[in-house]
C-alpha cells in the first residue's frame, strides 16, 4: 500500500509526456493490446461488450474506455492520478463514460458491479496483485470477467536497466520478480506464472485462457527497446490473462 502515494506522484509527473508521445498509438483504432498494439479482433480476449457494465483499472487519458464506450458498453474508468484523469477528460468527447479517482487496492465499488473487469498494463501492473486482483474479484458480479495485459517475467527478466532495453540474457532472478524500483518510491508489479495463477486461484476466479500476445517480425515496439528487435516473435513478452468469477 506505501506505493500509492508515490505511484500517483509519479503519474501526475510523467503524464503530459507520456500522452503526448503514447496517446496516437493507443488510440490508434479500437481494442489495441499492449507494447506492440496488437488489435483485439486477431486475440480474441475481451468479446461482446454491448450493453455490459465495464470498470477499466488504470484507465489512463480513457482511450480504451473511450472505445469500449463507442461500442456500446456502460464504461466506469477509474485511475490514481489527476492528471491522467484530466487527460481522460480533456480526450472524452462524444462518447460518455464515468471517470473515478481510485486505487486498485481499494476499488471504491459495490460488490458485484461490474460484467467486465480489464486493463492493459493499467491497474495490475501498478499495484500489488495479492490485493487488487481480489478487490477486482469483489467487484464483479458472478460471470463476470477478468481480462488483463502485464509483462511477461520472461521480459523483466532480461531488462538490462544499464543499457535501457531488453536483452536475450537473463538480468533478474526469475523467483526474485515482485515489487521493481520504478524511483522516488515508485512501484510497478511482476510476478511469475506460477504466483499469478495463485494469486487469481486465491480470489475465487476461474482462468480461461493464458494468450501469450506474438507480434509478427518487424512489429515495432511502442514502448522499450528490444535486442534482437524480433524478441517477442520469439520469446513472451506479455500475458494476457481471460479469467470468471463463477
Amino acid at each position: 500500500m506505501d506505493s500509492i502515494p508515490a505511484n500517483r506522484r509519479l503519474w501526475n509527473r510523467i503524464s503530459g509526456a507520456y500522452q503526448r508521445r503514447h496517446d496516437p498509438r493507443i488510440g490508434a483504432e479500437p481494442r489495441l493490446w499492449g507494447m506492440y498494439s496488437l488489435p483485439d479482433a486477431r486475440l480474441r480476449a475481451l468479446g461482446d461488450v454491448t450493453g455490459k457494465r465495464v470498470l477499466e483499472l488504470g484507465c489512463g487519458a480513457g482511450q480504451w474506455s473511450r472505445s469500449l464506450a463507442a461500442e456500446g458498453a456502460h464504461v466506469v474508468g477509474v485511475d490514481l492520478s489527476e492528471a491522467q484523469l484530466d487527460a481522460a477528460v480533456r480526450a472524452r468527447g462524444a462518447d460518455r463514460y464515468w471517470l473515478v479517482q481510485g486505487a486498485a487496492e481499494r476499488l471504491p465499488f459495490a460488490a458485484d458491479s461490474f460484467d467486465l473487469v480489464f486493463c492493459d498494463f493499467g491497474g495490475l501492473s501498478w499495484a500489488p496483485p495479492h490485493l487488487a486482483v481480489p478487490q477486482a474479484a469483489r467487484v464483479l458480479r458472478r460471470g463476470g470477467r477478468l481480462v488483463f495485459n502485464v509483462a511477461s517475467p520472461w521480459f523483466e527478466a532480461c531488462y538490462d536497466e544499464a543499457a535501457g532495453g531488453v536483452t536475450t540474457t537473463l538480468r533478474q532472478d526469475y523467483f526474485g520478480l515482485g515489487a521493481v524500483a520504478e524511483g522516488d518510491g515508485a512501484a510497478s508489479y511482476q510476478l511469475t506464472y506460477g504466483d499469478w495463477v495463485r494469486v487469481l486461484r486465491g480470489a475465487g476466479l476461474v482462468i480461461d485462457d493464458l494468450i501469450e500476445p506474438r507480434p509478427d517480425p518487424g512489429t515495432p515496439n511502442g514502448y522499450n527497446r528490444t535486442e534482437p528487435t524480433d524478441w517477442a516473435h520469439r520469446w513472451p513478452a506479455e500475458l494476457l490473462w481471460v479469467t470468471h468469477k463463477p
